[in-house]
């Protein structure tokens, strides 16, 4: 069964979000092994510095690669590819036919993901040109992952 995981950065804070993630989570159960895996948040003071801003997008970073192991990379991040979910589902469908066991989609703090994550990442994935909030592109990134499987299933729920 394909794995299937979001590594993010800080919690969900308000309720709404966390009911969001868990629908699309227990949804996922039926077509591969889902989890989200909440990296702690770097503390910054107010107004940062950029280096203190890059300090911490390379701690974050050096975690989330942790917790990655050796499964294929989405990273999350504005200068991506924008895929339609059309394009996500046949993605995901290709790397499991091709051996791929585990897929992490990769989200950063407010201040993103370090260049040096980018980099290591196997494919760069924009969610819009616009800038969405970290909460709210998590529960984007469940429902597209959801959709994917409901195109690749031939499901009524993408029409």
């Amino acid at each position: 069964m394909l794995n299937i995981r979001i590594i993010c950065v800080g919690k969900l804070k308000e309720p709404y979000w966390r009911q969001a993630c868990a629908e699309y989570e227990k949804r996922l159960h039926a077509f591969c092994s889902f989890s989200i895996c909440e990296i702690s948040e770097s503390r910054l003071q107010d107004n940062p510095s950029n280096a203190q801003i890059a300090a911490a997008l390379q701690t974050e970073g050096e975690k989330i690669l942790s917790a990655a192991g050796n499964s294929f990379l989405f990273a999350l991040c504005i200068e991506g590819r924008v895929l339609s979910s059309e394009q996500l589902a046949e993605k995901i469908d290709h790397l499991a036919v091709n051996g791929n066991s585990t897929i992490s989609f990769l989200i950063g703090s407010s201040f993103g993901l370090s260049e040096e994550l980018k980099k290591k990442a196997d494919f760069k994935l924009s969610m819009s040109p616009m800038t969405f909030p970290h909460q709210l592109a998590r529960v984007m990134v469940c429902e597209q992952i959801y959709r994917a499987f409901q195109i690749n299933s031939h499901g009524k729920y993408h029409k």
